[in-house]
């Protein structure tokens, strides 16, 4: 049985998923963060956690959260969420610049590539850096 909350794929299965596989996966990796962020530091009513989660995960707020993430990146970091930032996508929300949508589907790509490849404490580290202040 897969062990789907502690996986870990090889370089070459990873190579495999489309980047719009490896956003997905990374968004809610990245959701699932900024929940738990929320509760930990919470002391909030359920509207106010909502309101708070979707603050944090629109795009605009995800580009931000990138640009303090790109001077830390590894290479291999920076090649995979330029990988995802350039992916083309279909349809923008309508509450997002296009710039900001893709820096966001990048760090969600770099989010879901570091949690396939059983990068938890990675994935840690650069989630601390965002939330910091």
């Amino acid at each position: 049985m897969t062990d789907y909350l502690n996986i870990q794929m090889t370089p070459q299965e990873i190579g495999a998923v489309s980047n719009l596989g490896l956003a997905h996966i990374g968004d809610c990796v990245y959701e699932m963060l900024v929940r738990s962020y929320i509760v930990v530091h919470g002391g909030v009513t359920n509207q106010k956690m909502h309101q708070c989660t979707v603050d944090m995960v629109r795009a605009p707020a995800q580009a931000a959260a990138m640009e303090k993430l790109l001077p830390l990146l590894t290479e291999e970091e920076l090649s995979v969420y330029r990988r995802g930032r350039n992916t083309r996508v279909h349809s923008v929300p309508k509450n997002a610049l296009l710039g900001d949508y893709h820096a966001a589907t990048g760090l969600e790509c770099l989010f879901g590539w570091l949690y396939l490849s059983g990068q938890h404490a990675r994935i840690n580290a650069l989630f601390a850096v965002i939330t910091e202040n």
